[in-house]
């Protein structure tokens, strides 16, 4: 997901996406820590899209605040 793309979401979607990936990043951890995880990129780009969205909402809300 390229920042781009993230910035015209609005914050309730942002919020939700967001919420969806950690669940995903929670059960790969979880399968990462059973040896069962088949691609451990997956794993890196789940935390790199976490970042984002999180940078992002960061980002509207200084926006708001100045």
């Amino acid at each position: 997901m390229k920042a781009d793309e993230i910035r015209d979401f609005d914050d309730v979607e942002i919020s939700a996406r967001l919420k969806e990936l950690r669940e995903e990043r929670f059960k790969l951890r979880f399968k990462s820590s059973m040896m069962e995880l088949e691609n451990p990129g997956t794993l890196r780009r789940v935390r790199r899209d976490i970042a984002r969205l999180r940078t992002i909402l960061r980002e509207r809300e200084l926006a708001k605040n100045a």
